[in-house]
């Protein structure tokens, strides 16, 4: 099978994240797998035009900002020139509408999360409504192409926006377990270290996980919070950390190297994941990993990843002080921290990237095989 994907950065580049993880292991499973893998991508400072990373052609052209109007004539030109069985989109941001000149080429579109209203939390109402509506019209563009979603949530989210649940494929994220299990373990810090990870950026709401662990302390003076991840709402959220005057206890860590951020996992007591809405929540299962419990908010993508009751607590989305009892019962209460703790490593052993892939290279045969028939 020959595919070509389209996505809107690449596993090298610095401001890829989780999807372009996400979308890297179907390809190289793909490939792994006996397929034939075209990326297209944007570029970024310093990138070569092409390169050859495990197996998958990557393909680059263009700044990032301006993806979604210089990478489809880059498609197009390679759809003419070259025979694909497959056609997959990686919908992560701005839609590229690939069914609109896909040809004959069957389209799997596949949907992390989408952003709805949440889109206004993160920037100006101009930039917000252009991302609004382009998701608008997926129904509409993609009327014939099959998606592939990452949780029952972002299912459900298609559903309700028009597309039939028939052309909908729930299949779960993996994820590299032996990248976050350590031979010798840290003992988790006493007093009490509570992490918050995530991209910085102001929809992700990480000022809730602030004034949550303002009220942690209080209760536990000696406690320390550490904020993983860089991103442009880093200025904000240092400001708001000073005046509410946390500057002693709580850490921002930037990017940190991996062996620093696993050791860190393994010492910390509770995760808060405070974001309005997740695709699927990469980082709790991989915090889970490390026997971590989550508290985390009760919206799409979150209920999904986090075991309620199980392998951390929901609280309502907005509620620092929700968030902070939940918090301080895990902390407090050594025989729920070991219970939710265990739960978390058994939960984070059933996500893989082999299962991953092969669940999704099992849907792209059968979407080809339609085609052909």
């Amino acid at each position: 099978m020959r595919i070509l994907a389209v996505n809107w950065r690449d596993i090298n580049d610095p401001l890829g994240g989780g999807a372009e993880l996400h979308l890297h292991e179907i390809l190289k499973g793909c490939v792994n797998n006996g397929c034939d893998v075209d990326l297209v991508v944007s570029s970024y400072k310093g990138a070569p035009e092409t390169e050859v990373i495990d197996g998958i052609r990557v393909f680059r052209k263009g700044h990032w900002a301006v993806a979604n109007f210089v990478l489809p004539s880059l498609i197009k030109k390679m759809l003419k020139e070259n025979k694909y069985d497959l056609l997959v989109e990686d919908i992560n941001k701005i839609p590229f509408y690939t069914p609109l000149y896909s040809g004959d080429v069957p389209v799997v579109a596949i949907i992390p999360h989408l952003f709805g209203t949440t889109v206004y939390r993160e920037t100006n109402p101009l930039i917000a409504s252009y991302v609004y509506l382009a998701e608008r019209l997926i129904p509409t563009v993609y009327k014939k192409a099959h998606f592939e979603v990452i949780s029952p949530s972002t299912g459900e989210d298609l559903n309700k926006r028009g597309v039939d649940s028939s052309r909908i494929t729930n299949v779960y994220c993996g994820m590299n377990r032996e990248r976050f299990q350590l031979q010798d373990p840290p003992l988790r810090d006493d007093p009490p270290m509570i992490v918050s990870w995530s991209r910085l950026r102001r929809y992700k709401s990480v000022d809730i996980a602030l004034e949550a662990f303002a009220i942690i302390q209080k209760k536990v003076p000696d406690a320390k919070m550490f904020v993983m991840g860089r991103g442009p709402d880093e200025k904000r959220l240092r400001k708001l950390s000073s005046r509410m005057g946390l500057d002693d206890s709580v850490t921002f860590t930037g990017h940190l190297p991996w062996n620093e951020l696993v050791q860190l996992l393994h010492k910390a007591t509770v995760f808060l994941n405070p974001s309005p809405k997740e695709g699927w929540g990469l980082t709790v299962i991989e915090a889970n990993c490390c026997g971590v419990p989550v508290v985390a908010s009760n919206r799409p993508g979150l209920r999904d990843s986090v075991s309620d009751g199980n392998t951390g607590t929901l609280v309502p989305y907005g509620n620092p002080g929700a968030m902070a009892d939940a918090a301080l019962e895990i902390i407090q209460n050594h025989t729920k921290f070991d219970s939710y703790s265990a739960a978390a490593k058994q939960w984070s052993e059933q996500f893989s990237w082999v299962k991953c892939a092969d669940e999704s290279l099992a849907l792209f045969k059968k979407v080809v095989a339609e085609a052909r028939s």
